[in-house]
């Protein structure tokens, strides 16, 4: 008897490591997605879903001659269906290999779908087992098939160049970084509403085959963002309300502002913002909420145009900058309020510090939001190496 228990033992490790191989997946037997475009169908209801298939053998050593036989590192396909996995689904008569979602880095739909409702989306999404929740997701005016194919800057991989877009987000703050985590996230919420960054196609690239036609390439730019209520997105942000709205979603590394000189609005100096912060503080009166938005930064001069040295200019740029700072964020809330979605979080706000309030108008935040009051004051500080090497000399 021990001598059999003794043989068994034994066999444990071999079979441990012949049942390991069986969720195996060989690379060159999967459909590895890097990004995904989603588009209303020709059919009503229908979905149009195109996906970007990374080659790998010809993803490989692009600085030089590809590796593999097509010489093009992504393979692009579109199928329609009733839903999204019926689209994912009618792939397969086309496409020899599993599509495989684990790689994907980018969502990109377009405006008519959004205005549509992307229920169905982040029902799909989020089940998938095989999708990561910080996949970004973006809306675009353009045909989503053509930007998820578009090569951008030095990335041979059009999803990879995105991520990369994307996460330049703290030091740009051009756009919201927006991924399938906020969106759930907002869109569960009873009271916060979705806002997406926005990809849109510029003629931006120089050939270098021919430099004098200048823009004659198009790249993604990540620029502005989509206001949602609920699941319907409702409009557009301007570069200006987005920038307001940046100071509210995220916390910003730096930011660029260029004001026009004080003593002739053709000259301009360029200033960069550091150690941004914003606080919001909510009051209730008269059945009516209230907030006090204050932002606090410092600012340090870039480049100056204005012929005159900072330290003779200072108090008028900066209370330029505040003025154009304040501008901002009172258009990013008035847009918000236009399109009665709370995508500033401001309901956070107000819970946090009015909860028994809150019992009644939660149930109806987006109406009670419209008429609330703002109040805007913006703090900020110029320095300089002139600045600062003046400051050392005093002491």
């Amino acid at each position: 008897m021990k001598r059999w228990l003794c043989l068994f033992i034994s066999f444990i490790p071999l079979l441990l490591l012949t049942t390991s191989c069986y969720g195996l997946q060989q690379i060159n037997e999967l459909a590895i997605v890097t990004a995904v475009g989603l588009d209303v169908g020709k059919a009503p209801g229908s979905v149009k879903l195109s996906v970007q298939i990374i080659r790998p053998a010809d993803a490989r050593g692009q600085t030089g001659a590809p590796a593999g036989g097509t010489g093009q590192p992504i393979y692009s396909v579109s199928a329609e269906g009733d839903s999204i996995f019926d689209a994912i689904r009618n792939l397969g008569h086309f496409t020899s290999r599993r599509v495989y979602w684990a790689h994907n880095f980018l969502i990109v739909m377009h405006e008519s779908y959004a205005r549509r409702g992307i229920a169905d989306m982040i029902d799909f999404f989020t089940r998938n087992h095989e999708l990561r929740m910080n996949t970004w997701v973006a809306v675009t005016p353009d045909a989503p098939d053509e930007v998820i194919s578009t090569i951008t800057g030095l990335e041979v991989v059009p999803g990879q160049a995105v991520d990369r877009l994307f996460r330049n987000i703290q030091i740009v703050g051009l756009a919201p970084a927006s991924d399938m985590r906020s969106l759930e996230e907002a869109f569960l919420s009873p009271s916060v509403q979705p806002v997406l960054a926005e990809l849109k196609l510029v003629k931006r690239g120089i050939s270098n085959k021919k430099p004098e036609e200048h823009g004659s390439i198009k790249q993604v730019e990540l620029a502005g963002a989509a206001a949602f209520n609920k699941d319907k997105m409702v409009g557009w942000l301007s570069s200006i309300e987005t920038k307001g709205a940046m100071y509210f979603l995220q916390k910003l590394k730096s930011g660029i502002e260029v004001v026009s000189c004080p003593q002739s609005k053709d000259q301009i100096v360029t200033l960069e913002l550091k150690d941004i912060r914003l606080k919001v503080t909510p009051s209730y009166a008269n059945q009516v909420p209230s907030f006090d938005i204050r932002m606090k930064l410092q600012a340090d001069v870039v480049e100056n145009d204005c012929g005159a040295p900072i330290t003779e200019i200072r108090e008028a740029t900066e209370r330029t900058l505040k003025e154009k700072l304040a501008l901002h964020i009172e258009k990013a809330v008035a847009r918000a309020q236009h399109y009665h979605s709370d995508f500033l979080k401001l309901a956070d706000v107000f819970r946090n510090k009015f909860p028994v309030e809150w019992q009644t108008l939660g149930t109806d935040w987006n109406a009670v939001f419209v008429q609330a009051e703002t109040t805007v004051e913006v703090e900020a500080t110029i320095e300089s190496t002139v600045l600062k090497a003046a400051k050392q000399e005093v002491k």
